[in-house]
């Protein structure tokens, strides 16, 4: 048999009506269901604000990006209440701070019995972060974080000094600048 004689054909033909057929079927369907959502809706549909998704973006070696980037996978490492990602937090204050910063952080702990990057025994459900601007030789960042939620929320408001070669060397609840 070769391959133009109508034996050797059918089976590519075969397939191409199966792939045509079941296509206009799925295109069928779509249309039905879209035309079946289209008359069910009896006005403007309204999107909450806390729905519509906000974009983030960021720059290389821009302050505000670093320490969003930290916050951000800090806040993911601690936030799993039943297994928080030790190592990972860990590995996260080994690149982000400046070991002397790292040793004082440390000490702050153990005084304050709590989380010295979050200031807090609890993770927040939001975070914020904000350029300060320039001092001295680094730039400070605010960062404001949410902890609670409804009614009941509490926000934090912490002073993050970026070194110039992009390190956190301190954060504090007051401005350095």
């Amino acid at each position: 048999m070769n391959s133009k004689s109508p034996a050797h054909r059918r089976p590519v033909r075969r397939a191409a009506v199966a792939v045509a057929a079941g296509l206009a079927l799925a295109v069928g369907l779509g249309v039905s269901t879209q035309m079946q959502a289209q008359a069910s809706v009896q006005g403007p549909v309204k999107v909450s604000a806390a729905a519509v998704q906000q974009p983030v973006s960021g720059t290389p070696g821009q302050a505000v990006t670093r320490v969003a980037d930290f916050y951000g996978a800090y806040v993911d490492a601690k936030r799993d209440y039943t297994d928080p990602d030790s190592a990972l937090a860990a590995a996260l204050r080994k690149h982000y701070l400046t070991s002397d910063f790292a040793k004082r952080l440390a000490a702050w702990e153990k005084k304050n019995g709590a989380d010295g990057v979050l200031r807090a025994q609890n993770v927040p459900v939001r975070w914020k972060v904000t350029d300060n601007g320039p001092v001295g030789m680094g730039r400070e960042v605010i960062v404001t974080l949410t902890f609670g939620s409804g009614q009941t929320t509490q926000n934090i408001k912490l002073f993050v000094l970026l070194e110039r070669y992009d390190h956190v060397s301190a954060i504090e609840t007051t401005t350095a600048g």
